[in-house]
């Protein structure tokens, strides 16, 4: 897996010792002789400009043929001949890029000697005549001739970039000039093709107005040698992305399919030149992209947060005892927001949610592997848990119910849609939104079911396996009891979903969580294809030849076994101590699909370093790359992490390449903080943990105070914890109202 940063794009290397540095000339000479006769005439100035202003779905441009064809030529031989391309791969692109071509000047000679064109088209693109001619394209005000922002970006197959609108500091015009092979036209089915995004203006609660990208693009610009694409740079309005380049039946055939390109930006007037405008930068920093994603304004993103309180555990081994689907009062059901108010935070942290009970044991035996339902096996897992905050489980479901949900998950369409309306005409599925955050299906437990088919039953009134895994076991008291006893950790709510991940299509990129209280969250993977991890492959091959034969198995952190730090659960969140990560796999091989939680870039005034389409590396020697825990699609594998406050997460896009879409299913649940008393106030480690989890600690520092303080935390501890459920409920019911 490649580094999952967002890294910087890497400079050209600097100028040898006492080699000298050239001025930008670009401004200064005449180039339209670079250009395309007559490029400049009044008449082709005016068609440009009809066609920009008639475009859709925002304005944009094409120019054909727009370069000298003999001077593109040489560009591209010198660019074969004498530049290396890094591969990079973040959770919004992956490409081949070159340095930073606004380094140029600083060449020393005998680099310079090597690409005389490649500095020739520079100069050209940001001379003085085209810059005017752009400006009065576009009607995008002056572009600044002092700033040059321009790389090399190569496209092979499996290559992408999602959806983003390129705002960010000072940029005024994105471009992309295509420098394909001119002896070997771009097919139409190749992938590759510049998508743009219509977007909807959307009132918020508060007055305010949103522009807001569709779920699907409504333009394609197929590449083509010596064309030039160009648009505006808006906030809310110019949103792209760049579909994947399609792998071919053959090596042979893969190595038509590169998409070589020169893409950039034409910035604001900077300072020093005529027209700069002071704090203009700053304003537009405030509009980007990336700021919407760091951003709390979620009102009209799907999924919509769905918390619910535990029920009471009468009434949930009631429900649980069948496969019926809940009742409306059982918590579970989609008019359930008056029922809230009789449930109770459970489990609680008191002796007799130590153990599962018999009859919450027949519960989870209908789902789980039997063999993680032991209790020396519960002090494992929290054990491990406590020491790292994660755990990955294998072979979590029992062969019977697991054999039923793979076989339903088959019996599925292998493909559907990329047609949004298309998809939430039939249900269950809704598409998650807006694209510049992310895109996939997803179901809830109250997923509409019309007529008892697709995915929701297989037999008119019987309930599907999905929909019993979301509507009986994961809301389930029993299950939250499981919950508990596994991490040590006191639940008040549960959210629960299943997804689909569309091969070629589908993905969610790193957002922040910023709540201050920190949230366990669950995947089950449920992808039954082959092809995401070698290992898990063989061992996914195994399991289907003998079910019966496959043992449950656990990964923890060998390095911190055994190992109990004094910390708050919070303070252990996955900021500290780390899963080990998955060996590095050839980057041609990857077809996405894995889920990432990364360590959040700490805020920049440096306007590049913030932009979704430019990240921050790395160092090549530095094995800290930020991922702190990394699951990749597979069969029948839970992973559950304590989520902390600012950690992002995403989910690769799906390659076209993958075998299969990605299922899953998700879970969040809202948990004590260790840390917190009534008054919200932390008052250090010493008896913070719920059930006793650190007795061991203390018992290992000495003792800390007598028997009676001690039975004073547990009481104090005990009412906060009924003062966070009874205050979780009440949140619930005003959202709810």
């Amino acid at each position: 897996m490649s580094s999952h940063k967002r890294p910087r794009d890497d400079p050209q290397s600097g100028p040898e010792p006492g080699a000298k540095k050239r001025r930008n000339t670009a401004v200064k000479e005449d180039y339209s002789n670079r250009f395309r006769p007559g490029l400049f005439d009044q008449i082709s100035l005016e068609d440009e400009r009809q066609d920009y202003t008639n475009s859709a779905p925002y304005r944009h441009g094409v120019i054909s043929q727009l370069i000298e064809p003999n001077l593109l030529r040489n560009v591209r031989q010198e660019i074969l001949e004498n530049l290396s391309f890094t591969p990079k791969e973040t959770d919004i692109y992956k490409i081949h890029q070159s340095g930073d071509l606004a380094n140029l000047d600083g060449l020393d000679d005998a680099s310079l000697k090597r690409l005389p064109s490649l500095l020739i088209l520079r100069n050209a693109l940001y001379s003085t005549v085209f810059r005017e001619f752009l400006s009065s394209v576009t009607n995008a005000g002056p572009l600044s001739g002092k700033k040059t922002d321009m790389a090399i970006n190569v496209y092979t197959p499996g290559c992408h970039l999602l959806c983003h609108d390129d705002v960010i500091g000072s940029r005024r015009v994105s471009y992309i000039l295509y420098l394909l092979d001119p002896e070997q036209p771009w097919g139409r089915h190749w992938g590759g093709a510049l998508r743009l995004y219509p977007t909807k203006l959307h009132k918020n609660s508060d007055g305010t107005k949103i522009d807001i990208p569709a779920s699907d693009p409504a333009k394609h610009i197929q590449p083509a040698w010596n064309q030039l694409s160009f648009f505006a740079v808006e906030p809310g309005k110019s949103f792209h992305d760049v579909a994947e380049v399609l792998p071919a039946r053959s090596e042979e055939l893969n190595n038509q399919r590169v998409r070589m390109a020169i893409s950039g930006w034409y910035h604001i007037p900077q300072e020093g030149e005529t027209r700069f405008q002071p704090g203009l930068e700053e304003e537009l920093s405030a509009k980007s992209s990336l700021t919407q994603l760091r951003s709390k304004n979620d009102e009209h993103d799907l999924p919509k947060p769905n918390p619910k309180a535990y029920i009471t555990k009468a009434t949930q081994l009631s429900s649980s005892s069948n496969l019926n689907p809940p009742s409306q009062n059982s918590g579970n059901g989609a008019n359930d927001s008056k029922s809230k108010s009789t449930t109770e935070a459970e489990p609680e942290g008191d002796s007799e949610d130590d153990i599962l009970t018999e009859s919450e044991i027949n519960v989870l035996l209908k789902y789980l592997n039997p063999g993680f339902l032991t209790p020396d096996t519960l002090d494992s897992l929290q054990d491990s848990f406590e020491d790292c905050s994660v755990l990955l489980i294998k072979s979590f479901l029992n062969p019977s119910f697991a054999k039923r949900l793979r076989d339903f998950i088959q019996s599925q369409p292998d493909t559907l849609s990329h047609n949004t309306k298309k998809i939430e005409a039939q249900p269950p599925w809704t598409v998650a939104c807006p694209p510049h955050k992310q895109r996939y299906l997803f179901m809830t437990p109250n997923a509409p079911d019309p007529n008892h088919q697709n995915l929701l039953s297989t037999r008119k009134k019987e309930m599907s396996p999905m929909t019993e895994l979301l509507t009986v076991l994961l809301p389930s008291l029993a299950f939250g009891k499981w919950l508990h006893l596994a991490t040590g950790l006191t639940l008040i709510t549960h959210d629960v979903r299943a997804r689909r991940f569309r091969r070629g299509y589908d993905y969610s990129l790193a957002t922040n969580y910023e709540e201050e209280h920190p949230r366990l969250e669950l995947t089950l993977g449920l992808t039954p294809t082959k092809g995401w991890e070698e290992d898990e492959d063989e061992e996914d091959a195994e399991e289907d030849a003998h079910p019966e034969k496959k043992a449950p198995t656990v990964e923890v952190n060998n390095s911190t076994a055994g190992k109990k730090p004094p910390q708050t659960a919070r303070a252990r969140a996955l900021a500290g101590n780390n899963p080990p990560k998955p060996e590095a796999r050839n980057p041609d091989d990857n077809v996405g699909g894995y889920e990432v939680y990364m360590s959040a870039e700490p805020a920049s005034s440096d306007a590049q370093s913030a932009d979704p389409a430019v990240y921050q590396a790395a160092k090549e020697d530095d094995e800290d790359d930020g991922t702190l825990f990394s699951m990749g699609a597979g069969w029948n594998r839970l992973s559950l992490v304590l989520r902390d406050k600012g950690v992002m997460k995403f989910v690769k896009y799906v390659s076209a390449r993958a075998a299969g879409d990605r299922w899953d299913a998700v879970g969040e649940f809202r948990v004590v903080d260790d840390g917190e008393d009534e008054d919200g106030a932390d008052e250090g480690d010493e008896g913070e943990d719920e059930d006793g989890a650190d007795e061991g600690d203390e018992g290992d520092e000495g003792d800390e105070g007598d028997e009676g303080d001690e039975e004073e935390e547990v009481e104090e501890e005990e009412e906060s914890t009924t003062d966070l459920a009874e205050a979780a409920e009440e949140e619930l019911d005003s959202e709810s109202g």
